[in-house]
């Protein structure tokens, strides 16, 4: 029907991330794009869209500081916005009330050793 909003989920968007022949879509405070299409117009090159393919690069796009002319322009690529879930209001939420040790639970211990065994390598190597 015209004029509806399609809803998908961020890992819809995900799998519409230009590889193997798929669309690139592009999430920017939570509505999605397709920019599958303009890709090689782009005035920075398709190597900084491709790199938020199937991702929200909103940050990116706000630090950028795009025109009113690239506003418009996005406008017209919209294919959808995120389901309530996860819109980045709500994302940011989720993780704070899920916080890290229900992440840490949900690892097996071999994981988390991985994990730690990482993270004191890469201290080593950074100072």
């Amino acid at each position: 029907m015209p004029g509806e909003i399609i809803e998908y989920t961020l890992a819809e968007v995900a799998l519409r991330n230009g590889k193997a022949g798929s669309p690139t879509w592009i999430v920017i405070r939570d509505v999605v794009y397709d920019v599958t299409q303009y890709m090689e117009d782009h005035p920075g090159g398709s190597e900084l869209i491709t790199e938020w393919a199937g991702k929200d690069g909103t940050k990116d796009f706000d630090d950028f500081g795009h025109s009113s002319d690239a506003m418009r322009l996005l406008k017209t690529m919209q294919v959808g916005v995120l389901v309530a879930s996860d819109q980045a209001k709500n994302r940011k939420k989720h993780a704070t009330a899920s916080g890290p040790k229900e992440i840490t639970e949900e690892l097996s211990e071999e994981e988390l050793l991985k994990k730690k065994r990482s993270k004191r390598r890469m201290f080593i190597l950074c100072g």
